[in-house]
């Protein structure tokens, strides 16, 4: 049988090293000390193969150099992105990342939240669906997409401006009469702006445009009725389409090619979000894409900046057009 590995402690490293502990504890801190101690210390270390117990020191500092992250899911690719750059944000200042879906339901995100407040972590990052989630004003917490409360700072798309580039876009590529397809929840948040975005947009441009709006709930046959009821002469009413999702983009590529309806050439159209094969290759589609790195970034610098008195309650990050085969 085997025998259980003892653990090796900081005073196992001073007596191999012949050292004391307090010399010991100024190397593991990077405090000042004779490079001959260092050296017998790293080489203690490295033998023993000694590891520093990062969350007790976080206990006496009272930090953890934990943030709790809290997303609806990883499977949506854009989901996915954010879970990856806030990952690599929150590396790069030393610090790990706790994270847990919500998969949509409200009231496991409270649950959620009161969890990792028991457990020590020194802030909360979160994309949530729940409109009264409750948190202490004491504990530093991001919103991503949702204002949530004037005192805790959103980060999030121009969607407004991406909205408004989708008209310009199609506009700009020969179409004249659009249609809007919208899926989502009827929470107030910042990707509602969409919206009205586009209806700025073809209004300045004055192009035509209808709109189907379905809830979350509702299936995605919806929106196959929708162009059903559009198609005259097996031609489709509109020659350009904006969907607020790359994925709502996937289904209706779909749709129409069971339509016959041919796209690009019959019908162009513009997703958001920039969804990419694989996570790097080509785009799933012409989309407006979010800078996902960017809103990790922003996200993890305004939760652990401890110096910005005043954080900004609402962050809007530039968005882009990427051409991704929909569009000609």
């Amino acid at each position: 049988m085997n025998k259980k590995r003892n653990i090796p402690t900081i005073k196992d490293v001073a007596k191999e090293a012949g050292v004391s502990l307090g010399t010991v504890s100024k190397v593991i801190n990077g405090k000042p000390t004779g490079e001959e101690y260092v050296r017998k210390v790293n080489a203690a270390i490295k033998k023993l193969d000694y590891h520093v117990n990062s969350y007790a020191q976080g206990l006496k500092a009272s930090k953890t150099y934990t943030v709790a992250v809290l997303l609806p899911n990883t499977y949506t690719p854009f989901f996915g992105d954010l879970a990856h750059y806030i990952n690599i944000e929150l590396q790069k200042r030393n610090y790990r990342m706790l994270l847990s879906c919500s998969d949509y339901d409200r009231s496991h995100e409270q649950d959620y939240i009161d969890m990792v407040l028991q457990n020590k972590v020194d802030g909360i990052i979160a994309l949530t669906y729940n409109p009264n989630l409750q948190i202490p004003d004491d504990v530093p917490f991001v919103s991503i997409d949702r204002i949530i409360a004037p005192n805790i700072p959103c980060v999030a798309s121009d969607n407004f401006a991406g909205g408004h580039l989708a008209a310009e876009m199609l506009a700009s590529k020969g179409c004249k009469k659009l249609a809007f397809l919208r899926k989502g929840s009827n929470l107030d948040n910042e990707p509602n702006k969409r919206r009205g975005g586009f209806e700025n947009g073809c209004m300045l441009k004055g192009l035509e445009y209808e709109m189907k709006i379905i809830d979350d709930a509702d299936s995605d046959e919806e929106f196959l009725k929708f162009l059903k009821s559009h198609i005259h002469n097996g031609k489709l009413d509109f020659d350009g389409m904006f969907c607020v999702t790359d994925a709502i983009v996937y289904d209706v590529v779909k749709f129409l090619k069971g339509l016959d309806i041919r796209v690009p050439e019959d019908v162009q159209i513009i997703g958001f979000d920039g969804v990419r094969i694989h996570g790097n290759k080509d785009y799933t589609c012409s989309s407006i894409a979010q800078p996902t790195d960017k809103i990790a970034e922003m996200c993890v610098e305004l939760l652990l900046q401890d110096s910005m008195s005043i954080k900004p309650p609402l962050v809007c990050l530039p968005v882009s057009f990427v051409e991704g085969g929909t569009t000609k």
